[in-house]
């Protein structure tokens, strides 16, 4: 429920403690499965190229990419390293191969407010345990170590697989954003998700059941959905 304005009456919002959220820092988050560590294009450029290239699909709904070589990859992963916002992270496998990015963005700490964004999963990274794992290690990374209240998932609108994910992952739906950006292009409307500090202990335990050793069989199959154990069901 809103307060109520001592003088007026009129129904305002609760009061939020002063503090000013910290960006985001050259870490590396460490999981079962792998791990997300600051974007190095020196030591990421090859196995990332290796694990990207041919493969347009991934970069239908990005607003840079697909590159017709590894040196121009290879000089935009430059340009990535070297800005705040986004600030980039590769993730790696258990065996030490970068085999997609993430990035927090949109990074305003004085709301505590912050964006997930530009996902790249290269095939080999899609539909594993460490694609999730690196969303919950990003996830916890944000509202447990850099304390924002609010953590965003936004896509184009016709991107039926991120919003999907949004959803499997624990993000709340909140609306169509119309004409919002213009991307290579093209128009595009723009499906706003969001996850908030007073959501994350529930998202948390899903995450950890879902990532469980004990939620695959031996063939590797999940026996739990994430999206099941977040409360939406499918997929």
């Amino acid at each position: 429920m809103p307060d109520t304005h001592a003088i007026t009456g009129q129904p305002i919002g609760l009061p939020v403690a002063p503090w000013v959220a910290r960006t985001p820092q050259a870490v590396a988050l460490s999981g079962r499965y792998g791990a997300l560590e600051r974007l190095d294009p020196a030591r990421h450029r090859a196995a990332l190229w290796g694990a990207v290239r041919g493969h347009d699909r991934i970069w239908t709904y990005m607003a840079y990419g697909p590159f017709a070589d590894e040196t121009g990859f290879s000089d935009w992963l430059v340009t990535r390293e070297q800005a705040a916002d986004p600030f980039y992270y590769a993730v790696v496998d258990a065996a030490g191969r970068a085999v997609g990015l993430v990035t927090l963005m949109a990074i305003r700490p004085e709301m505590r407010v912050v964006e997930v964004g530009n996902v790249l999963l290269s095939p080999q990274l899609q539909r594993t345990p460490l694609a999730t794992e690196a969303q919950y290690l990003l996830a916890r990374f944000a509202f447990e170590t850099l304390d924002y209240r609010r953590y965003e998932w936004k896509c184009d609108a016709l991107n039926a697989a991120s919003r999907r994910a949004a959803l499997r992952l624990g993000f709340t739906f909140e609306g169509i954003f119309r004409d919002h950006m213009i991307i290579k292009g093209r128009s595009r409307d723009t499906a706003w998700f969001a996850m908030l500090a007073t959501d994350w202990a529930a998202r948390k335990a899903a995450f950890e059941r879902w990532l469980a050793p004990e939620n695959f069989n031996p063939e590797g199959t999940q026996r739990e959905k994430l999206g099941a154990l977040n409360g939406g069901g499918e997929p």
